[in-house]
């Protein structure tokens, strides 16, 4: 049954159609994906849904009494605000009435006056009248759901923190239809795969807009993509839109070839003078003004990001070797003895629940703050490019030009000067926007302008905290394919799973009570390798929002814990070994890749026995690399 239908759909925004004519229908129970380039107005044409905004042209038709509830991609609420009282918003009018009973009850507990009393009693009555008590129940339920203190005020609390919020106020109202814009962003884990859970089991209809690959996977049962105006429905998975929107661009392609080829033909009869006009048509004419009119209208697709890093001066081969460091803050152990060596070129994954120590221990690593107690030592030549996930660097006032280069018109990438326009061309900032405030830019572009100043800044290590927070998909699998040649070493903190097992060779894991392991892999391996009492060992990462039995489901259907390994401490000779491991492991495939190379040249194959020796000489290096890196689990696992 129809819900809510989108016809005929215009708006714009400045000179750029967000939507060109578009049509969308949402189903009850369907769970849909909003995805499209950054900019493309995506979180425009769920305002519009809702009816926040009206559209240039066109219709939204919602069924009579839909309910429908809003999350912003950045949720915001008056810091003094309590808990209580903001999920209670989400309730309607009746609301008030219970935020003032509840303020009542509070002053009664501090004042016995007869006046307050009365109030309380006043207020008692006018809520049994509208059912107030059951939506008192359902408000502390809510909140006993996501673990939330009615009476802490909202500014209290972290990113992660006031995205629950939202979620529980928008829930609250049991709504026919639920508009999510970005909800991972800020959530850990846990959250996210609790989000899944609660998305999945919900009884309504849900358009999420998200990046997330790995939550698209999960929880949608339709793709829809804005692109250039127009709104494309694919039904199924992530993987199968993946699929038929490559045959999409390429059948566009050719069409736009044929018709291309088309009008130039037009164009040079019409030009033919004389000639032409003797035999010129009328209709061969008009027709012409059309095919003129039509190639006018065309909006081609948007080009691709082009990320290039500058790279600073090779570190040393030793970046930062902490043994058994401390800290702590008042009788909370952040870091708990921990012991870890950052070699040159480690890409690092940091997996932790929002407010673990995180960004902690990675002042600790990069010496900006001093452990309680234990050894840090840092390596020489160390340069730092911090990428800030709440955006605290840029000013929302500041021309988007003087971000990346204030007071000069070029920017030095790698020994090659470029202009600071052509430079934000790269990033897909049109030129006629380089003079526009930030604040004029969508979550996403503000994402691309943060690495845009970051990789201008030469450096041999990057932190990136959040980086894949608001980025198209495209975007994002080009910063994956940026990471992954980069040489130098790096930190990165995040929540998107697809993303970690993309980029970093291994995860520091905070495993509860100040403790933090390191394993091999990215976030599926780190599902393989931990012990068998993970699931409790690791609490602070895996209990979900009071969901646990549901996100412990998902847990254990992703990977079978692996067995349980005694650990003890390394010896000198098995430090060393595990120390030249990877330059041998280099070694390894760099012999590989030549006995490789050299099986496919068909000459080999005419001299003799050549080929079946280099081919004994290859299965022998892949059984010798297959040992190491056995090898190099099993001391890395013990080398704590």
């Amino acid at each position: 049954m129809p819900l809510l239908s989108l016809s005929n759909a215009c708006l714009a925004f400045g000179h750029v159609a967000l939507l060109d004519h578009a049509d969308l229908q949402i189903d009850d129970g369907e769970k849909i994906a909003l995805i499209g380039r950054n900019g493309s107005g995506k979180s425009s044409l769920l305002r519009s849904l809702l009816g926040e905004s009206a559209l240039d042209d066109g219709q939204v038709w919602r069924a009579n009494s839909l309910g429908v509830a809003y999350v912003p991609q950045e949720p915001l609420f008056e810091p003094e605000a309590k808990l209580f009282d903001v999920v209670a918003s989400g309730m309607g009018e009746a609301a008030r009435l219970l935020v003032d009973y509840h303020a009542a009850t509070h002053r009664v507990a501090h004042d016995d006056s007869m006046e307050a009393i009365e109030h309380m009693m006043e207020l008692q009555s006018q809520l049994e009248a509208v059912d107030g008590w059951n939506m008192n129940t359902k408000v502390e339920q809510m909140l006993g759901l996501l673990e939330l203190d009615g009476d802490v005020a909202v500014g209290t609390l972290s990113g992660g923190g006031i995205k629950r919020v939202a979620l529980a106020r928008a829930l609250v109202g049991d709504p026919d239809l639920l508009l999510l814009d970005e909800p991972t962003n800020h959530l850990d884990l846990a959250g996210i795969l609790w989000l899944e859970e609660l998305i999945k089991n919900f009884s309504g209809a849900v358009m999420v807009i998200t990046h997330d690959r790995s939550f698209l996977d999960s929880v949608a049962t339709r793709i829809v993509e804005l692109d250039r105006g127009k709104l494309a429905s694919f039904p199924g998975s992530f993987a199968e839109y993946l699929v038929r929107k490559e045959q999409m661009l390429a059948d566009e392609s050719v069409a736009n070839a044929k018709f291309d080829k088309m009008l130039a033909a037009e164009e040079v009869w019409i030009r033919q003078g004389v000639k032409a006009r003797r035999t010129r048509n009328e209709g061969r004419v008009l027709r012409l003004e059309q095919l003129r009119r039509e190639r006018s209208e065309r909006r081609e697709r948007q080009g691709k990001v082009n990320l290039e890093l500058a790279r600073g001066d090779q570190s040393g081969k030793l970046v930062a070797e902490l043994e058994n460091v401390n800290k702590s803050y008042g009788d909370r152990f952040i870091v708990r003895n921990f012991s870890t060596r950052i070699q040159r070129g480690d890409k690092i994954g940091l997996i932790g629940h929002n407010g673990a120590g995180k960004t902690t221990l990675l002042k600790l690593v990069l010496g900006q703050l001093d452990a309680d107690s234990g050894r840090v030592q840092m390596g020489t030549k160390v340069e730092v490019a911090y990428f800030d996930q709440f955006r605290d660097q840029l000013d929302p006032e500041a021309a988007i030009v003087d971000v990346i280069s204030p007071g000069s018109d070029y920017v030095e990438i790698n020994g090659k000067k470029k202009h600071v326009i052509s430079y934000l061309e790269d990033f897909l900032f049109a030129p006629q926007r380089a003079r526009s405030p930030v604040r004029t830019l969508s979550g996403g572009e503000r994402n691309r302008l943060l690495l845009a100043r970051l990789f201008a800044k030469p450096a041999n290590v990057l932190v990136l905290d959040e980086p894949t927070n608001d980025l198209d998909i495209e975007t994002l699998e080009l910063l994956e394919e940026l990471l992954q040649e980069y040489t130098g070493t790096l930190f990165l903190v995040s929540h998107d799973r697809r993303f970690l097992d993309n980029v970093v060779t291994q995860t520091i894991v905070a495993e509860g009570n100040g403790r933090w392991a390191e394993y091999v892999g990215g976030y599926e391996d780190w599902l393989r390798q931990r012990p068998e009492g993970g699931l409790n060992a690791n609490v602070e990462i895996e209990k979900p929002l009071a969901a646990e039995q549901s996100v412990k489901a998902v847990s254990d259907a992703a990977a079978k814990p692996a067995a349980k390994q005694g650990k003890s401490k390394l010896s000198f000779k098995e430090q060393k070994e595990l120390s030249e491991l990877p330059e041998k492991i280099a070694g390894l495939e760099t012999s590989i890749a030549g006995y490789q190379t050299k099986l496919a040249d068909p000459a080999i194959y005419q001299s003799g026995g050549e080929a079946t020796k280099i081919q004994g000489l290859l299965e022998g290096a892949e059984a010798e690399l297959l040992e190491a890196l056995e090898r190099w689990e099993v001391l890395e696992a013990r080398n704590v």
